[in-house]
């Protein structure tokens, strides 16, 4: 991961706080949730089984999205 990544990684981390315990981070973030970037800015579709688990899952309609913060990043500008 390119270092300017990384601090855009944390700067992101350090203004969120995470319900998860950034579990995410732990392992490199090689086991994220599944979701899809779908356009929308600060939104992704969340593809997880139960994601009315999660607390960053917003339900809509017969769907759900997704709002962390991280994740978001994540897909959108890493594309994972």
């Amino acid at each position: 991961m390119k270092e300017e990544d990384r601090k855009k990684i944390d700067e992101v981390m350090a203004g969120m706080q995470c319900p998860k315990g950034f579990k995410c981070a732990e392992n490199g973030f090689d086991q994220l949730c599944k979701a899809r970037d779908f356009g929308l800015d600060k939104y992704l579709e969340c593809l997880e089984d139960n994601p009315a688990a999660c607390p960053f899952a917003l339900s809509f309609g017969n769907g759900h999205f997704c709002h962390c913060p991280l994740r978001v990043y994540l897909a959108k500008k890493l594309g994972k």
